[in-house]
């Protein structure tokens, strides 16, 4: 990993606007690279459309195209142009009406996009087999790019330290994790935080702001937290950028402001006999309010 400066742009869309949301989303990001110097600026969770945008998984599919098309196109081009790298969230078209995935497309500065991941963990409300339109991803892949490897997560994927760590196993030096949280700023915080703490990574989280088609309202905050779970940038409840400095050597010292070293790697240090155990079905042992359909296949 190279150093760099990585941004989270935090903005609001026109609830299933395509057009007008890719318009800002230039906008912004020509400022997030300007003002800023961003070399990896990353957008919130289906900056596009807004999360919920009341339509079942056949018109979203029809609202939404393919990435490369509507959706990404003049995004690309803007990251072409300012020679930076971009993460783009978008729903995105599977290969049959109402297959649509939410996803996150990680564009080069050559205006090309060099992966796409799909959310692997849908909120139970959000899964079509819950009575949704999303499809379920299957894939999490870690990207090599000049800044570093990064690898992508999707706001309720958050939730789920396993996720993270494979990434973390398979290089990540930074996870993205794009999100229209509609939970507390305390799980928000404390989930960034604990991911990056977790696997020594950075962890850049933009989460919406503002209402969707549905009415539920994204409250911001979007933070980029460091390997040692400090927060490096912090951003409030309104439209905004934030942006940090990532060191390539984030960890020589066990905590700010001290000198003492760092003496662990959560890594390295993992007793994976232990672990064998974890990968069967459970439940929590308190019942939720209400259960959703679980079938993943």
């Amino acid at each position: 990993m190279k150093e760099f400066i990585g941004a989270c742009v935090q903005i609001a869309i026109t609830p299933n606007d395509i057009q007008a949301n890719v318009e800002k989303g230039v906008a912004w990001l020509e400022k997030a690279a300007r003002e800023y110097e961003a070399e990896l600026v990353a957008f919130p969770e289906t900056v596009t459309t807004g999360y919920d945008t009341g339509l079942t998984a056949e018109g979203l599919w029809d609202l939404v195209d393919e990435a490369g098309g509507a959706i990404s196109r003049e995004i690309q081009k803007a990251a072409k142009s300012l020679g930076v790298h971009v993460v783009w969230p978008s729903y995105r078209r599977g290969s049959q009406r109402g297959e649509v995935y939410n996803s996150s497309i990680l564009i080069g500065p050559d205006g090309e996009i060099i992966g796409i991941y799909d959310k692997t963990h849908p909120a139970p409300w959000e899964r079509v087999q819950g009575g949704g339109w999303a499809t379920m991803g299957t894939r999490a892949d870690v990207f090599e790019t000049a800044l570093g490897n990064i690898g992508m997560i999707i706001c309720y994927d958050g939730d789920f330290p396993e996720l993270s760590r494979l990434l973390a196993v398979k290089g990540a030096d930074v996870i993205v994790r794009s999100a229209a949280l509609q939970r507390s700023y305390d799980i928000w915080y404390i989930t960034n935080c604990a991911r990056a703490y977790d696997n020594h990574v950075y962890l850049m989280a933009s989460n919406l702001v503002g209402p969707d088609a549905a009415g539920n309202y994204g409250f911001g905050h979007s933070m980029i937290v460091n390997p040692i779970a400090w927060r490096l940038a912090q951003a409030r409840g309104t439209e905004e950028i934030i942006a940090a400095r990532l060191d390539p050597d984030p960890m020589r010292y066990i905590s700010y402001g001290t000198k003492s070293p760092q003496t662990f790697d959560h890594l390295e240090d993992r007793n994976l006999e232990l672990y064998k155990e974890i990968l069967r079905e459970a439940r929590s042992r308190f019942e939720p309010g209400k259960r959703f359909p679980q079938d993943k296949a």
